[in-house]
Protein backbone atom coordinates (compact mmCIF):
# COMPACT_ATOMS: atom_id res chain seq x y z
CA UNK A 1 0.00 0.00 0.00
CA UNK A 2 3.06 2.41 0.67
CA UNK A 3 4.45 1.62 -2.48
CA UNK A 4 1.39 2.21 -4.45
CA UNK A 5 0.66 5.52 -3.01
CA UNK A 6 4.76 6.37 -3.20
CA UNK A 7 4.17 5.77 -6.59
CA UNK A 8 1.30 7.59 -7.43
CA UNK A 9 2.47 10.97 -5.32
CA UNK A 10 5.76 10.07 -7.66
CA UNK A 11 3.90 10.05 -10.65
CA UNK A 12 1.82 13.41 -9.37
CA UNK A 13 5.35 15.10 -9.01
CA UNK A 14 6.47 14.24 -12.39
CA UNK A 15 3.27 15.62 -13.73
CA UNK A 16 3.37 19.13 -11.50
CA UNK A 17 7.40 19.59 -12.88
CA UNK A 18 6.40 19.10 -16.72
CA UNK A 19 3.68 21.52 -16.46
CA UNK A 20 5.53 23.88 -14.73
CA UNK A 21 8.26 23.25 -17.83
CA UNK A 22 5.32 23.20 -20.47
CA UNK A 23 3.35 25.96 -19.31
CA UNK A 24 5.58 29.20 -19.76
CA UNK A 25 6.39 27.72 -23.20
CA UNK A 26 2.43 27.28 -24.27
CA UNK A 27 1.91 30.65 -23.01
CA UNK A 28 4.82 32.28 -24.54
CA UNK A 29 3.52 30.58 -28.43
CA UNK A 30 -0.08 31.57 -27.42
CA UNK A 31 1.10 35.48 -26.99
CA UNK A 32 2.89 35.39 -30.46
CA UNK A 33 -0.13 34.17 -32.15
CA UNK A 34 -2.50 36.38 -30.06
CA UNK A 35 -0.64 39.35 -30.61
CA UNK A 36 0.98 38.52 -34.22
CA UNK A 37 -1.79 37.13 -36.17
CA UNK A 38 -3.51 39.88 -36.92
CA UNK A 39 -0.17 40.94 -38.61
CA UNK A 40 -0.40 38.26 -40.94
CA UNK A 41 -1.80 39.32 -44.32
CA UNK A 42 -0.96 38.66 -47.93
CA UNK A 43 0.80 41.80 -48.49
CA UNK A 44 2.61 41.39 -44.61
CA UNK A 45 4.37 38.48 -46.42
CA UNK A 46 4.76 39.79 -49.95
CA UNK A 47 5.56 42.67 -49.71
CA UNK A 48 8.98 44.48 -49.20
CA UNK A 49 9.78 46.31 -46.61
CA UNK A 50 9.10 50.62 -46.54
CA UNK A 51 9.36 53.37 -44.32
CA UNK A 52 12.90 52.17 -42.28
CA UNK A 53 10.57 48.33 -41.88
CA UNK A 54 8.00 50.14 -40.55
CA UNK A 55 5.66 49.69 -42.89
CA UNK A 56 5.30 47.01 -45.85
CA UNK A 57 6.06 43.36 -45.54
CA UNK A 58 8.55 40.95 -44.73
CA UNK A 59 9.58 39.08 -48.01
CA UNK A 60 12.86 39.47 -47.92
CA UNK A 61 13.69 37.86 -44.48
CA UNK A 62 11.73 34.75 -45.56
CA UNK A 63 13.60 34.39 -48.62
CA UNK A 64 16.38 35.04 -46.75
CA UNK A 65 15.98 32.61 -43.81
CA UNK A 66 14.83 29.82 -46.44
CA UNK A 67 18.02 30.55 -48.52
CA UNK A 68 20.26 30.17 -45.99
CA UNK A 69 18.88 26.88 -44.65
CA UNK A 70 18.87 25.15 -47.98
CA UNK A 71 22.27 26.30 -48.42
CA UNK A 72 22.92 24.73 -44.60
CA UNK A 73 21.24 21.46 -45.66
CA UNK A 74 22.86 21.05 -48.89
CA UNK A 75 26.55 21.36 -46.96
CA UNK A 76 26.13 19.91 -43.73
CA UNK A 77 23.41 16.72 -44.64
CA UNK A 78 25.90 14.94 -47.19
CA UNK A 79 29.24 15.98 -44.84
CA UNK A 80 27.48 15.01 -41.54
CA UNK A 81 25.84 11.89 -42.79
CA UNK A 82 29.33 10.54 -44.50
CA UNK A 83 30.86 11.41 -41.30
CA UNK A 84 28.69 9.38 -39.32
CA UNK A 85 28.25 6.10 -41.85
CA UNK A 86 32.30 6.31 -41.59
CA UNK A 87 32.95 6.64 -37.76
CA UNK A 88 29.72 3.96 -37.35
CA UNK A 89 31.05 1.63 -40.12
CA UNK A 90 34.71 2.09 -41.22
CA UNK A 91 36.78 3.22 -38.46
CA UNK A 92 38.39 1.80 -35.66
CA UNK A 93 37.87 1.89 -32.09
CA UNK A 94 41.02 3.60 -30.92
CA UNK A 95 42.30 6.83 -29.33
CA UNK A 96 41.89 8.52 -32.37
CA UNK A 97 38.51 7.90 -33.17
CA UNK A 98 37.38 8.50 -29.49
CA UNK A 99 39.08 11.92 -29.73
CA UNK A 100 37.05 12.48 -32.48
CA UNK A 101 34.05 11.56 -31.12
CA UNK A 102 35.02 13.99 -27.87
CA UNK A 103 35.81 16.88 -30.41
CA UNK A 104 32.24 16.25 -32.00
CA UNK A 105 30.31 16.60 -29.03
CA UNK A 106 32.40 19.40 -27.19
CA UNK A 107 32.06 21.40 -31.20
CA UNK A 108 27.83 21.02 -29.95
CA UNK A 109 28.14 23.14 -27.06
CA UNK A 110 30.57 26.13 -28.50
CA UNK A 111 28.14 29.15 -28.35
CA UNK A 112 27.08 30.32 -32.03
CA UNK A 113 28.95 33.37 -31.63
CA UNK A 114 32.05 31.64 -31.75
CA UNK A 115 30.54 29.76 -34.69
CA UNK A 116 30.01 33.59 -36.45
CA UNK A 117 33.47 34.58 -35.05
CA UNK A 118 35.06 31.51 -37.13
CA UNK A 119 32.89 32.07 -40.48
CA UNK A 120 34.39 35.83 -40.57
CA UNK A 121 38.10 34.85 -40.00
CA UNK A 122 37.64 31.72 -42.45
CA UNK A 123 35.19 32.29 -45.27
CA UNK A 124 34.65 36.19 -44.82
CA UNK A 125 37.74 37.29 -44.66
CA UNK A 126 40.41 33.88 -45.84
CA UNK A 127 38.76 33.09 -48.24
CA UNK A 128 37.29 36.48 -49.65
CA UNK A 129 33.67 35.22 -49.76
CA UNK A 130 32.45 38.46 -48.29
CA UNK A 131 29.55 39.03 -46.48
CA UNK A 132 27.03 36.57 -48.92
CA UNK A 133 24.92 33.66 -48.52
CA UNK A 134 27.84 31.41 -49.36
CA UNK A 135 29.40 32.95 -46.39
CA UNK A 136 26.75 32.35 -43.47
CA UNK A 137 25.50 28.81 -45.09
CA UNK A 138 29.08 27.71 -44.34
CA UNK A 139 28.97 29.14 -41.14
CA UNK A 140 25.58 27.75 -39.98
CA UNK A 141 26.86 24.28 -41.67
CA UNK A 142 29.99 24.05 -39.53
CA UNK A 143 27.51 24.97 -36.49
CA UNK A 144 24.97 21.79 -37.40
CA UNK A 145 27.49 19.44 -38.12
CA UNK A 146 28.07 18.36 -35.01
CA UNK A 147 24.03 17.37 -34.25
CA UNK A 148 23.89 15.43 -37.60
CA UNK A 149 27.04 13.87 -37.08
CA UNK A 150 26.32 12.65 -33.63
CA UNK A 151 22.61 11.64 -33.64
CA UNK A 152 22.97 9.97 -37.20
CA UNK A 153 25.91 7.54 -35.88
CA UNK A 154 23.97 6.82 -32.87
CA UNK A 155 21.14 5.78 -35.41
CA UNK A 156 23.20 3.87 -37.01
CA UNK A 157 24.62 2.20 -34.35
CA UNK A 158 21.13 1.27 -33.14
CA UNK A 159 20.16 -1.08 -36.45
CA UNK A 160 21.05 -4.30 -35.09
CA UNK A 161 23.94 -6.51 -36.21
CA UNK A 162 22.01 -9.24 -37.70
CA UNK A 163 21.34 -7.12 -40.64
CA UNK A 164 24.87 -6.33 -41.59
CA UNK A 165 26.07 -9.94 -41.00
CA UNK A 166 22.76 -11.91 -43.56
CA UNK A 167 23.97 -9.06 -46.35
CA UNK A 168 27.65 -10.52 -46.12
CA UNK A 169 26.44 -14.11 -45.71
CA UNK A 170 24.73 -13.60 -48.95
CA UNK A 171 27.65 -11.68 -50.40
CA UNK A 172 27.45 -8.19 -50.39
CA UNK A 173 29.99 -5.97 -49.78
CA UNK A 174 30.18 -3.97 -47.04
CA UNK A 175 29.12 -0.75 -48.35
CA UNK A 176 26.13 -2.57 -50.59
CA UNK A 177 24.56 -3.20 -46.93
CA UNK A 178 25.25 0.01 -45.89
CA UNK A 179 23.56 1.78 -48.26
CA UNK A 180 20.77 -1.00 -49.15
CA UNK A 181 19.98 -2.05 -45.35
CA UNK A 182 21.10 0.12 -43.02
CA UNK A 183 20.84 3.11 -43.55
CA UNK A 184 17.17 2.70 -44.54
CA UNK A 185 16.74 1.23 -41.13
CA UNK A 186 18.22 4.13 -39.68
CA UNK A 187 16.86 6.87 -41.83
CA UNK A 188 13.92 7.88 -38.78
CA UNK A 189 16.89 8.53 -36.23
CA UNK A 190 19.18 10.70 -39.00
CA UNK A 191 15.89 12.36 -40.42
CA UNK A 192 15.38 13.79 -36.47
CA UNK A 193 19.04 14.73 -36.34
CA UNK A 194 19.11 16.52 -40.00
CA UNK A 195 15.53 19.05 -38.80
CA UNK A 196 17.39 19.28 -35.60
CA UNK A 197 20.38 20.58 -36.77
CA UNK A 198 18.35 23.12 -39.66
CA UNK A 199 16.00 24.22 -37.39
CA UNK A 200 19.05 25.31 -34.91
CA UNK A 201 20.51 27.00 -38.22
CA UNK A 202 17.41 28.46 -39.01
CA UNK A 203 16.71 30.26 -35.97
CA UNK A 204 20.75 31.83 -35.24
CA UNK A 205 21.01 35.10 -35.09
CA UNK A 206 25.01 35.59 -34.06
CA UNK A 207 26.53 33.64 -36.71
CA UNK A 208 24.29 35.20 -39.75
CA UNK A 209 24.96 38.12 -37.80
CA UNK A 210 28.88 38.65 -38.75
CA UNK A 211 28.51 36.43 -42.10
CA UNK A 212 25.79 37.73 -44.41
CA UNK A 213 22.72 39.28 -42.50
CA UNK A 214 21.54 43.03 -43.62
CA UNK A 215 20.12 45.20 -41.37
CA UNK A 216 17.78 46.63 -43.77
CA UNK A 217 17.89 45.45 -47.63
CA UNK A 218 14.23 45.67 -49.43
CA UNK A 219 15.43 43.69 -52.64
CA UNK A 220 15.52 39.91 -52.94
CA UNK A 221 19.54 38.60 -53.38
CA UNK A 222 20.05 37.79 -56.80
CA UNK A 223 23.42 35.71 -56.75
CA UNK A 224 24.74 33.33 -54.15
CA UNK A 225 27.30 35.94 -53.26
CA UNK A 226 24.60 38.70 -52.09
CA UNK A 227 23.83 39.52 -48.79
CA UNK A 228 20.28 39.37 -47.41
CA UNK A 229 17.94 40.08 -44.24
CA UNK A 230 16.67 36.89 -42.43
CA UNK A 231 14.34 36.61 -39.97
CA UNK A 232 15.90 35.99 -36.72
CA UNK A 233 18.61 39.09 -37.54
CA UNK A 234 15.61 41.37 -38.90
CA UNK A 235 13.06 40.28 -35.54
CA UNK A 236 16.53 41.88 -33.45
CA UNK A 237 16.73 44.74 -35.18
CA UNK A 238 13.46 45.68 -35.00
CA UNK A 239 12.51 44.53 -31.67
CA UNK A 240 15.77 46.59 -30.19
CA UNK A 241 17.14 49.25 -33.29
CA UNK A 242 14.39 51.09 -34.44
CA UNK A 243 12.45 52.85 -32.08
CA UNK A 244 8.69 53.50 -32.72
CA UNK A 245 8.26 50.02 -34.16
CA UNK A 246 4.55 48.87 -34.21
CA UNK A 247 3.95 45.77 -31.82
CA UNK A 248 2.35 43.79 -34.49
CA UNK A 249 5.17 43.73 -37.15
CA UNK A 250 7.84 42.84 -34.43
CA UNK A 251 5.30 39.76 -33.02
CA UNK A 252 4.02 38.89 -36.94
CA UNK A 253 7.28 38.57 -37.64
CA UNK A 254 8.20 36.49 -34.71
CA UNK A 255 5.10 34.26 -35.55
CA UNK A 256 6.45 34.13 -39.18
CA UNK A 257 9.93 32.47 -37.55
CA UNK A 258 7.75 29.95 -35.65
CA UNK A 259 5.35 28.88 -38.09
CA UNK A 260 8.84 28.13 -40.61
CA UNK A 261 10.32 26.31 -37.30
CA UNK A 262 6.55 23.96 -36.72
CA UNK A 263 6.29 23.69 -40.20
CA UNK A 264 9.94 21.68 -40.72
CA UNK A 265 9.21 19.69 -37.61
CA UNK A 266 6.01 18.74 -39.00
CA UNK A 267 7.33 17.59 -42.10
CA UNK A 268 10.25 15.70 -40.07
CA UNK A 269 7.70 14.54 -38.13
CA UNK A 270 5.82 13.07 -40.78
CA UNK A 271 9.07 12.01 -42.95
CA UNK A 272 10.12 9.96 -40.02
CA UNK A 273 6.58 8.20 -39.28
CA UNK A 274 7.09 6.71 -43.04
CA UNK A 275 9.93 5.63 -42.39
CA UNK A 276 9.76 3.88 -39.09
CA UNK A 277 6.69 2.18 -40.25
CA UNK A 278 8.88 0.79 -42.82
CA UNK A 279 11.30 -0.44 -40.59
CA UNK A 280 11.30 -4.04 -39.96
CA UNK A 281 12.94 -3.90 -36.38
Amino acid sequence: MNRHLTQKLGFALLGVVSLLVVAPILLVVAAIVVQGAPALTWAFLTEMPREGMKAGGILPAIVGTLLLTLGTGLVAIPMGVGAAIYLAEYARDNALTRLIRLAIVNLASVPSVVYGLFGVGIFVLLLKLGTSIVAGSLTLAIMTLPVIISTSEEALRAVPMEFRTVSASLGGTNWQGIRRIVLPQALPGIITGVILGLLRSAGETAPILFTVAAFYLPVLPRSPMDQTMALPYHLYVISTQVPGMPLDIQFGTALVLLIIVLSLNLVATLIRSYFRRKREW
